[in-house]
């Protein structure tokens, strides 16, 4: 096993820890063919490489990176929605790398998905009582929607909607509405794991706190845990107890979210934070901006070595020739750099 996936070892939810991790992923990889003539694969996109990382029981982890980095397809791998090219993936104990069929139909009653746009996520032809209540109706659960109507309305009193909203339709809300009725679908087969796909990027910024605080109070009253994918680096300090930060289609560094902000040990996570606006205009003007330049590597031809070495500032030909790996570099805190020591 990876050492990133050995939770004795991190500093995360210790009550997750006791019973071993609900999500584990090991050296992960995933390839998406580039057809050329005659339909004949030519080349494959490098979407994940050799991917470490485990989710605590009632865990939030918050996975950041740049647009492209592969973020989404880590979490559609971890719920079976991506083809798997070599490594694995375990749930609870069970090793789901080949999954398929039935058992892959009943898992996926533990696993659900919070999507990015909750306008384009909900059927604009369906009331709030059948979108809630059609994971239970898919799964055999109930027959037809109206039998579920009662643990429908609590799932919306719980998410914050009015008690008229059952029979309506996704027109008559607003975004953060819509997004609260895609987590009460989201819950409706009381799930284990949540991946949430940028769950408030969509938002007006007045109502991403609301959905943020929402996600945090289910957690605790259905004892979920979460794999929070996003790019606003304030809003996953907020709601995560860990942090991975992926380039590239890699991770670049991972450990608990104060030691990312307080501590990185990666040049990429220090241009991240150095990018988050702070709310003190004295402070913004004065602070030093780590401004990257360079190329992002292209993911069908990913350079040598370290894939952040096109871009980093601190790169050697070291890094141009050797693949820096995950390293523990202090209790919890994994990065992969050959000179992670110098920027502390």
């Amino acid at each position: 096993m990876s050492p990133v996936g050995a939770h004795s070892t991190t500093s995360s939810s210790d009550a997750g820890a006791e019973h071993g991790p609900i999500v584990e992923v090991e050296s992960l990889c995933v390839r998406f063919p580039v057809k050329g003539g005659f339909g004949r694969t030519k080349k494959w996109v490098h979407a994940l490489d050799d991917v470490n990382l485990f989710v605590g029981r009632g865990e939030t982890l918050g996975l950041v990176g740049e647009s492209g980095s592969g973020k989404t397809t880590l979490g559609r791998a971890v719920l079976r929605r991506a083809p798997i090219t070599s490594g694995s993936v375990h749930f609870d104990g069970q090793d789901i790398t080949h999954l398929g069929g039935e058992q892959l139909r009943q898992l996926r009653r533990r696993m659900q998905l919070v999507f990015q746009d909750p306008y384009a996520s909900l059927n604009p032809r369906m009331t709030i009582l059948e979108l809630v209540a059609e994971p239970l109706v898919v799964h055999g659960m109930v027959r037809k929607a109206e039998e579920a109507r009662a643990d429908v309305y609590d799932l919306l009193d719980r998410c914050g909607l009015p008690g008229d909203a059952i029979d309506r339709y996704p027109h008559a809300f607003s975004g953060g509405q819509r997004q609260r009725i895609g987590i009460a679908r989201a819950l409706a087969m009381r799930p284990s794991l949540i991946v949430a796909d940028e769950p408030v990027s969509a938002l007006d910024v007045s109502v991403r706190a609301q959905v943020v605080n929402l996600l945090q109070d289910v957690q605790s009253e259905f004892g979920l845990s979460y794999l929070f994918i996003a790019h606003d680096l304030s809003v996953v300090r907020h709601i995560s107890q860990r942090i991975a930060i992926m380039y590239a289609g890699r991770i670049a560094e991972i450990a608990p979210s104060n030691e990312v902000y307080e501590r990185p040990r990666h040049p990429y996570t220090k241009a991240l934070l150095s990018a988050v606006p702070i709310p003190d205009p004295v402070v913004q003007r004065e602070r030093r901006r780590e401004v990257l330049i360079g190329e992002i590597p292209n993911p069908i031809d990913p350079p040598p070595g370290c894939r952040f070495q096109t871009r980093c500032p601190m790169a050697t030909d070291l890094c141009r020739t050797e693949n820096p790996v995950l390293e523990q570099k202090s209790p919890g805190h994994w990065a992969a750099c050959h000179y992670s020591d110098q920027l502390v």
